[in-house]
């Protein structure tokens, strides 16, 4: 009888499934013949309208558009399909009533920069990453596609999946950092984050996957600058962060402001028409970035705006954000025969389709609801899961002789720094003012509740890029009082982000000065270091006993913070990218190749792949951050007694992590690889696998990897994905420089 239940109760469950299958089969047939019947009903110029973007009249993200003429008639006219820059359910109403009053009625798409938060901030993207905690990430940005949603946004341009190995490039802060692996689950979780339970939901937005693609890699970390790479290295490096994202329903791909190897991203054929929408069949949009499609003729690669869009819109570019390219040239291009309107209804198609799936064309309103937009930001929930996700985000660098956390008895504390009371800075770039009286917590904010009978002194030493040492001797006065001195120093938030390119990266001002002359007091000295890129700090790192890279940290940021000063919380971060010592050694990154002469250590110079002026080391490497506790690895096993696997086989590989510390705190236990001997050759160590568990004081867990064939293949020169058999080295650590646990397996055919 209980066989005949269960029996039963499965055919049920494959029914429901199959069920379940079938509608969602049905719904998408029904979304494609109404594409196909509005399709019919279209003029020309209705099709092209839909490939063309506007910015509102409101805040702009680039150059200010001018002589556009009346936008809310053009919309009216059927010559606009979507509109960016429109904040506020009143706004977007204003202009979807303009469309709506079109011949056709067919809605626009509202699209924001939603890059690390909406009414709520949290952290730069860069600094999210630092969490390596998927949960956390994800929910941080079902948070912001909330808070947009409700206020009549439904298309965010971000996450952006970008691989950056320079951080004088601005825009790092946007990113995942430089490891395709750990971007690639990045970028997976931020997709899921917006989009929420998928395209309609009235709490989600429809995400992009930017820049499309290798804009990380601009020459010299200039932004809009070339990219010159191999095609190995593009498909290995730079692209599986965009392919996660589309895996994980990503509706629309933004291109990028770089050339590639010669050809504009914008009108590469080979990136959006080749490998985004016939090798990984694509069924969504691709948008320009802003002008991108006129900034053709500024690459050379194209003499005027009517040959621009026929090169975009022949290589797969849908959408025109801002250059007016398509709108004003597209008609007489298909008049001259230059295009087919094949491809611009192949455009209008993908277009219209995120439109049904949004559910747009049944209620062209539905995300502009002014009573949900009055209950649905700043929720204190929200507020707790921006200091969660601040807290997780902080690394800590140094902490000589357990100085941190700092003790509730001690009786005086200074705060000194440009940024110890900042806290509009704290938003970093690329934030959204949506509130102009939004509580954003300070240091010294946080601080103060958290510290109790302990009096606080206050200096700001300097300024941010000051030359002048008039605030030392305020500075040094209030350090001499105290019993411990907390610095915050770093970067202004406009010196990273879009067109934010800086050659120096070094701690900026007289900063580090001041830094050297509160160690001078003989107080203990803890500095936090604010930022969006990596900078260069080597005094400070050599001689200060504690450090805490804190990035920007959002509204919240005060708050965790101190949470994390005092222990409340433990710090758990880990760096996405490597830090240099130098701007001579950029580009750093871990996950690099052998030479024929490779150096062994930091002093190894004679006739090898080394400076002679400087380690060879960088400052902080990928995946460093350590903890007020301490973490052991042990008793590394592998599954099989005779350590080898075959093509198709599962290789498990475990070891135990024992917390010996007083605290309990969360470790990022890292997996890296080495293919030994291989054909083309491989880097030096890849990482394939984590796992970020919390241990109690003493607590003892035992940690296992599984080891596939799709994490020992790679591209060939032919772009074939390959497994070659041969030696294989696990490498398993709390860094990529900290490598704890070794092992080696053959991989035989």
């Amino acid at each position: 009888m209980i066989q005949i239940k269960k029996k039963a109760i499965c055919i049920l469950i494959l029914s429901a499934c199959i069920a379940a299958g079938n509608k969602a089969f049905a719904q998408k047939q029904d979304i494609n013949q109404k594409v196909e019947a509005l399709l019919a009903k279209m003029t020309l110029e209705e099709k092209i309208g839909q490939l063309n973007q506007y910015n509102g009249d409101w805040e702009a993200t680039g150059p200010v558009t001018k002589d556009v003429g009346n936008k809310l008639d053009e919309i009216k006219q059927g010559r606009v399909g979507a509109v960016l820059n429109i904040m506020g359910t009143e706004h977007c109403r204003t202009f979807q009533d303009a469309a709506m009053k079109s011949r056709l009625k067919i809605p626009l798409l509202f699209g924001q920069d939603v890059i690390h938060g909406y009414r709520i901030t949290f952290p730069i993207p860069l600094a999210e990453a630092s969490s390596w905690d998927m949960g956390a990430i994800e929910k941080a940005e079902r948070i912001a596609g909330t808070e947009a949603s409700a206020s009549g946004i439904n298309w965010t341009f971000a996450p952006m999946v970008d691989i950056a190995r320079d951080p004088r490039w601005g825009r790092v802060m946007e990113g995942a950092g430089e490891d395709p692996y750990l971007g690639s689950l990045i970028a997976a979780a931020r997709v899921k984050g917006f989009q929420g339970k998928g395209l309609g939901s009235t709490d989600a937005v429809m995400a992009t996957a930017k820049h499309f693609a290798a804009y990380g890699a601009a020459i010299g970390g200039r932004d809009y600058n070339s990219v010159d790479m191999s095609p190995r290295t593009l498909w290995e490096v730079y692209l599986p962060p965009f392919k996660a994202a589309l895996d994980a329903g990503v509706g629309t791909f933004m291109n990028s402001f770089n050339d590639l190897n010669g050809i504009p991203a914008t009108g590469n054929s080979y990136l959006q028409r080749d490998i985004l929408k016939g090798k990984w069949g694509f069924k969504g949009f691709v948008v320009s970035d802003w002008g991108s499609i006129g900034e053709m003729i500024n690459h050379g690669y194209a003499k005027d705006n009517y040959e621009a869009a026929e090169e975009a819109l022949k290589a797969g570019s849908d959408m025109d954000m801002e250059s007016r390219s398509y709108i004003n040239n597209l008609a007489k291009l298909v008049a001259d025969k230059k295009i087919s309107v094949n491809l611009i209804d192949d455009a209008v198609r993908r277009i219209l389709k995120k439109k049904f799936e949004l559910g747009l064309f049944d209620d062209p309103y539905r995300f502009i609801n002014p009573e949900r937009e009055k209950t649905s930001l700043n929720r204190p929930e929200y507020v707790d899961a921006a200091r969660d996700m601040a807290r997780k985000s902080i690394v800590l660098l140094k902490n000589e002789n357990n100085l941190l956390p700092l003790s509730k008895n001690l009786k005086t504390i200074a705060l000194i720094g440009p940024l110890a009371k900042a806290e509009k800075e704290l938003k970093g770039f690329w934030s959204l003012d949506i509130d102009k009286n939004e509580e954003i917590i300070s240091l010294m904010d946080g601080m103060q509740s958290h510290a109790g009978q302990t009096k606080l002194l206050y200096s700001q030493g300097c300024g941010i890029t000051d030359t002048s040492r008039k605030g030392f001797d305020d500075a040094i006065a209030a350090a001499k009082k105290a019993d411990v001195v907390i610095m915050a120093m770093g970067e202004a938030p406009d010196m990273t982000g879009e067109a934010k390119s800086k050659s120096n990266i070094h701690l900026p001002g007289v900063q580090e000065e001041l830094i050297k002359e509160i160690k001078a007091t003989g107080k203990p000295v803890i500095v936090l270091l604010m930022a969006g890129r990596p900078m260069i700090f080597n005094w400070t790192a050599d001689n200060v006993p504690a450090i805490l890279y804190t990035w920007w940290l959002g509204s919240q940021g005060g708050n965790a913070m101190a949470d994390v000063l005092y222990g409340d919380y433990n710090p758990s971060g880990k760096l996405p990218i490597t830090f240099p010592r130098s701007e001579g050694q950029i580009p750093i990154y871990y996950n690099h190749y052998n030479t024929g002469r490779p150096a062994q250590n930091d002093t190894d110079l004679f006739y090898k792949s080394a400076y002679i002026d400087l380690p060879n080391s960088p400052r902080y490497a990928f995946g460093y951050g350590l903890s007020y506790t301490n973490f052991e690895y042990k008793n590394i096993e592998l599954s099989k007694s005779t350590p080898s696997m075959k093509d198709n086989d599962i290789l498990s590989v475990s070891l135990m992590v024992q917390n010996t510390g007083k605290y309990a705190g969360e470790e990022v236990v890292q997996l890296y690889l080495r293919d030994m001997v291989s054909q083309p050759v491989r880097p030096v160590k890849e990482l394939k696998d984590f796992k970020k568990i919390l241990l109690q004081p003493g607590e003892t867990r035992r940690i296992t990897f599984n080891i596939r064939k799709d994490e020992l293949s790679f591209y060939n020169d032919k772009l074939e994905r390959i497994v070659q058999p041969g030696t294989f080295q696990i490498m398993i650590g709390s860094a990529s420089s900290d490598i704890r646990l070794q092992k080696s397996f053959e991989l035989t055919n």
